[in-house]
């Protein structure tokens, strides 16, 4: 697996945040490194910390929890520790007041970019498409953090953060294969919100989902267990950078040869990301409506003619490379050669190679030096180097000294052993055993939503996202296998961004406006 590859459906660009940005003194000291040496916290945990923060012009008064939770198997043994950190509205009233459940994808990714990048009460500050300067970072009041709306629950995933598998010999019996795997991560999560709930007494608030890029997979896994095993209805789910069917991934479209629709649904992205880098010969003056324009060649002639393989003729092929290349300011001899079919890495490699860049996956805004000029596709991802050593370092440095928890321990942003690991195959709710095929989890959310018709989801995406490209979020949404008066349900809200919508501080104030006004609307 290349270096690049391990990142592709890595979002845990975790953030922190420096020690002289301290909203107040813990109430209670973590354990010493000496006291607990790296046997982390096999029974709970918690350290609480005052805070405040504006938001909207108006003051919030909140008690962080920072601290872990055992799960345990049915036998009541432990099998792992979950960190997270929870902030709490101090003097609201649990019935009246909403609780979010918010974490990012990869798989391997902890929750940090929603965390310190987003919606936490503080936030780090990184330049918004190019590399942000080394230390020391920024870390200020978040006016966008959704504590205006609802108490918020930061959870890392088993093996990222500072959670952690109890194995024998820690006393416990929790392995990986309990774990990393798509139904076995959801179980775990879903545990988690079940013993969340019991232990802070939150039964009876307003409940969402907040989950990003592979955190949006499991969103639709927890919410159907939820559902499901524990008659839990929620009130709402957030999608942020969306992909519930891997079949729509243009990542590696390439790998399954006879399947098209990758390649339109991310048609419309390369066409943006064109027009931001003006690459295109003639380009509009705005992205809307041409942007439909495009939708609408891309699933029509350009998708049929995909369809007709090594049918189609050789004067209706360059036909449809002169217009491709229109379209997303590739050469037409490169679209060619490529057979109409260009991968998101082949795409981030080739737009840019003139000048010697390479463009961003996460963020095709992003761009830098381009690493093998050589190379068939990209090798790195220029969001991923311009923003990652901030989110690291901020979100180490908040968690100690400003939270006071994790003090010799590592705090693990990213985790490629989990995406190593990790197990893909799904079983959908009513199959007997697991899909042999890449995870498809839209029966999932479908079911869910039928079983409560009230549920809403809001889907969030931005244009340059070459990793879930916005289209495909699109696409997905319409395919779910419900009554279609179920889809009033949905929403959609797009953004001039890319995967990490709230890297550009106009991305984050429109998000945190949607993600309000539909927290409102549903609680």
């Amino acid at each position: 697996m290349s270096r690049y590859r391990a990142l592709f459906l890595s979002v845990a660009l975790l953030a922190a945040a420096p020690a002289a940005f301290a909203h107040g003194k813990a109430a209670a000291a973590a354990p010493s490194a000496s006291q607990n040496p790296e046997k982390y916290w096999t029974t709970a945990h918690t350290v609480s910390t005052p805070g405040r923060v504006e938001v909207g012009g108006h003051v919030i008064r909140y008690t962080a929890k920072a601290g872990t939770l055992i799960l345990r198997d049915k036998a009541g043994k432990p099998t792992g520790e979950m960190f997270y950190v929870a902030y709490f509205k101090d003097g609201a009233h649990p019935d009246h007041r909403p609780i979010a459940f918010l974490y990012n994808g990869g798989p391997g990714g902890s929750s940090a970019p929603l965390h310190i990048g987003a919606f936490g009460p503080v936030r780090v500050v990184t330049r918004s498409h190019t590399h942000t300067p080394s230390a020391p970072y920024q870390l200020v009041s978040n006016q966008y953090s959704l504590l205006d709306v609802s108490d918020l629950v930061f959870v890392d995933a088993m093996g990222t953060g500072f959670s952690r598998i109890i194995g024998k010999a820690d006393g416990g019996v929790g392995t990986p294969k309990m774990f990393y795997g798509v139904d076995a991560d959801g179980q775990a999560f879903t545990q988690f919100i079940t013993r969340f709930l019991s232990q802070y007494d939150r039964w009876n608030s307003p409940k969402y989902l907040i989950g990003e890029s592979y955190g949006t997979t499991r969103s639709a896994v927890v919410a159907g267990m939820l559902e499901n095993d524990d008659n839990i209805d929620l009130n709402g789910v957030v999608l942020l950078s969306t992909i519930l069917n891997f079949d729509t991934s243009i990542d590696q479209a390439n790998l399954n040869p006879g399947v098209n629709l990758p390649y339109a649904l991310a048609l419309p992205t390369y066409a943006a990301v064109a027009w931001y880098h003006k690459r295109l010969a003639n380009p509009p003056a705005q992205l809307h409506p041409w942007l439909d324009q495009v939708q609408h060649w891309a699933m029509g002639p350009y998708l049929a003619a995909l369809n007709r393989g090594s049918a189609l003729p050789a004067a209706q092929e360059r036909a449809i490379a002169a217009q491709m290349a229109e379209y997303t300011g590739l050469p037409q001899d490169y679209l060619l050669k490529a057979d109409l079919r260009v991968t998101g890495p082949q795409f981030e490699q080739e737009l840019l190679s003139a000048e010697g860049k390479t463009t961003g996956r996460l963020d095709a805004r992003f761009s830098g030096p381009t690493l093998d000029p050589l190379a068939e596709f990209a090798e790195y991802d220029p969001l991923i180097s311009g923003i990652g050593s901030a989110y690291v370092s901020a979100a180490n440095a908040y968690l100690r000294d400003t939270l006071h928890f994790g003090a010799g321990h590592r705090y693990v942003f990213l985790s490629a052993s989990v995406g190593n690991d990790w197990k893909w195959p799904h079983t959908p709710p009513g199959a007997g055993s697991p899909a042999p095929i890449a995870p498809n989890v839209l029966p999932d959310l479908a079911t869910t939503m039928t079983l409560d018709p009230r549920l809403k989801v809001l889907v969030n995406a931005g244009y340059f996202d070459l990793a879930t490209p916005y289209y495909a979020a699109v696409y997905q949404m319409r395919q779910l296998p419900m009554q279609p008066d179920l889809q009033k349900n949905v929403e959609f809200r797009f953004y001039h961004t890319g995967h990490m919508i709230y890297v550009r501080p106009q991305g984050l104030a429109h998000l945190h406006a949607n993600i309000a006004q539909f927290i409102r609307q549903t609680e």
